[in-house]
C-alpha cells in the first residue's frame, strides 16, 4: 500500500499543471470572480506596511450598559513572511513598500467549511433541472448517471469555484469529495490537482465522502484507499435511511478514521428518531476513542433542530465536552438549527456553502459573510453587539475582532495575515450590509480585490 501512495502523489505532482492547462481552455460562461493573476498575487507580498487600516478598539455603552456602538481607530501593520509582525498607531519607521488601506475595515478572512466543488455545474452551463420529491436514494441513482458526464471537466470547474471563494473573502475550504464506485478515486485526483494549482493562494481540508453510502454502495475499500491520498476526514451518510444499519455504517466510518488517524465529518440529514440515535451513537464512539475527540463533526445534523429542548440540552452538553462540532449551512424554513443552544454548551460551529450550483441545489454564492447575516436574521440578532458576534460562524476558530467584554483579540502580533478589507465602520455593519471584499489576503498575499501602494 505504501508504494501505491507514493506513486499517486508522484502522479499528481507531475500531472497537475499539465492536466489543469488542458482543461482550462473551455471556461465557458462561468460567472466572473474578481481574483488576481498569479504574478500580481505574489508581487511585493513578502514584506510591507499596510497603512491607514481600520481596527476595532472596543465597545461604546449606553446608560443601561448595553453596547450601542463599536469604537475603531486607524493603524499601521507590518506584515512579513505571511504574518503580522507589529501593529502601531503611529508610523512604523521601516523602509518598506506601503499599501494604503484608506480607512477600510480589517476583518478575519473567511472559511467555507462545507462545499462540494468536485461535482459542480459552476463554470459551465446553468442547470436547475426539477428535483422535487427526490429522496437521497433517488439522488444517488441520478448521480450514478451524472458523474461520468461531470468528471472530464471537474478539475477546471473546481478551479473556477476556488476563484469564486477567494473573491468572496474565503482563503480556506473544507472540500467534500465523492468517493463512490462510479467515480472511484478520479474525483479526488482531479480535486487534489485543482487545489495543488492554488496552494500558494488557498488552503484546504478534504473529506472523503461516500455520497452513495458506505454500505449501500460497498465503498469501504475505496474510502480506505482515499485515506492514503491526502484527505483529512472520513465521511459518512445517513446510516439508517441510506445504509440500512446504523451501527455497522457508523462503525465502518469510525474504524477507517481511527486506522488512518483521520477526523470524521458525516452528512446527517435524518430526523428523529433515527437521526437522534445516530448522533447519540457518534457521541458514544467519540467518548470511547480519544483519537476522535476534537476531530469529529456532524454536517447538517437536522435532527438537532427537531429534538425536544431537554434532550437537545443533554446532547449539546455531551458534544461540547467531547469537541464534537456542527457544520451547518444555516437552513431556512422549518429546519432552523438550534445554534444558540449549541453555542451555550461550547459546541464548535462552522458554516459552508454546500452547493454552488449543482444537481442538488442552485443557490450557493460562497459568501460566508452572507451566512453570518442569515444567522443574525434567523435568531433575531439585530443589535450592535449581537451582529458583531454573528461573524464567529464564518471565521477560523470562531474568532471575532473583539471578545465579549470588548477587548481586541484580533488581529494580534504573530497571527497569520489572513484577512479581508471592506468599506464598513465595524464588523456589525459588515454583517448587516455585506460590503464588497475590497481586498482579500492569504498569508499576507493579496489574492483577490484591488489594493494600490
Amino acid at each position: 500500500m505504501e508504494q501505491k501512495k507514493i506513486s499517486r502523489k508522484q502522479f499528481l505532482g507531475m500531472s497537475a499543471a499539465a492536466t489543469g492547462a488542458a482543461l482550462f481552455s473551455g471556461v465557458g460562461n462561468a460567472a466572473m470572480a474578481q481574483v488576481l493573476p498569479e504574478d500580481e498575487k505574489t508581487a511585493g507580498s513578502k514584506e510591507y506596511i499596510l497603512t491607514n487600516v481600520r481596527l476595532e478598539d472596543g465597545f461604546e455603552y449606553n446608560e443601561k450598559k448595553e453596547v450601542q456602538a463599536t469604537k475603531t481607530g486607524l493603524y499601521n501593520l507590518h506584515i512579513a513572511d505571511g504574518k503580522i509582525k507589529s501593529i502601531a498607531k503611529e508610523g512604523l519607521n521601516l523602509k518598506l513598500k506601503t499599501i494604503d488601506a484608506k480607512g477600510l475595515l480589517m476583518l478575519p478572512a473567511l472559511r467555507d467549511m462545507h462545499i462540494h466543488i468536485d461535482k459542480t455545474y459552476y463554470g459551465g452551463k446553468w442547470n436547475a433541472a426539477p428535483r422535487k420529491g427526490y429522496t437521497v436514494k433517488d439522488m444517488i441513482t441520478l448521480e450514478q448517471k451524472l458523474i461520468p458526464q461531470l468528471l472530464p471537466d471537474s478539475q477546471r470547474k473546481a478551479e473556477e469555484a476556488i476563484k469564486l471563494m477567494q473573491s468572496q473573502g474565503s482563503y480556506f475550504a473544507r472540500c467534500q469529495c465523492n468517493i463512490d464506485p462510479v467515480s472511484g478515486l478520479k474525483s479526488l485526483e482531479h480535486l487534489l490537482a485543482a487545489l495543488e494549482k492554488n496552494k500558494d493562494s488557498f488552503a484546504w481540508e478534504i473529506v472523503a465522502f461516500p455520497q452513495h453510502g458506505i454500505l449501500y454502495s460497498q465503498s469501504e475499500s475505496l474510502l480506505r484507499e482515499a485515506a492514503e491520498m491526502g484527505v483529512d476526514f472520513i465521511g459518512g451518510l445517513d446510516p439508517t435511511s441510506v445504509d440500512g444499519h446504523l451501527e455497522k455504517s457508523l462503525d465502518a466510518m469510525c474504524q477507517i478514521a481511527i486506522d488512518n488517524n483521520k477526523g470524521i465529518d458525516i452528512h446527517l440529514h435524518e430526523s428523529p428518531p433515527s437521526g437522534k440515535a445516530a448522533i447519540e451513537y457518534i457521541i458514544k464512539k467519540t467518548e470511547e476513542n480519544k483519537q476522535l475527540q476534537g476531530k469529529t463533526y456532524i454536517s447538517h445534523g437536522f435532527a438537532l433542530a427537531r429534538m425536544e429542548q431537554k434532550e437537545l440540552e443533554k446532547v449539546a452538553e455531551q458534544m461540547g465536552a467531547l469537541g464534537i462540532g456542527v457544520v451547518s449551512t444555516i437552513p431556512i424554513g422549518r429546519t432552523i438549527m438550534p445554534i444558540p443552544t449549541l453555542k451555550k454548551y461550547g459546541v464548535k460551529l462552522m458554516t459552508g456553502t454546500d452547493s454552488i450550483v449543482d444537481h442538488w441545489m442552485p443557490f450557493g454564492t460562497c459568501d460566508m459573510l452572507e451566512k453570518a447575516k442569515l444567522c443574525a436574521q434567523l435568531y433575531g440578532w439585530t443589535d450592535e453587539y449581537s451582529l458583531s458576534r454573528a461573524l464567529h460562524i464564518a471565521t477560523t476558530d470562531e474568532i471575532v475582532p473583539l471578545n465579549d467584554s470588548g477587548d481586541r483579540v484580533w488581529p494580534a502580533v504573530g497571527n497569520e495575515a489572513n484577512f479581508i478589507l471592506v468599506k464598513s465602520s465595524c464588523s456589525a455593519e459588515a454583517v448587516a450590509r455585506l460590503p464588497k471584499r475590497e481586498g482579500v489576503f492569504f498569508k499576507g498575499k493579496l489574492i483577490a480585490g484591488e489594493m494600490k501602494g
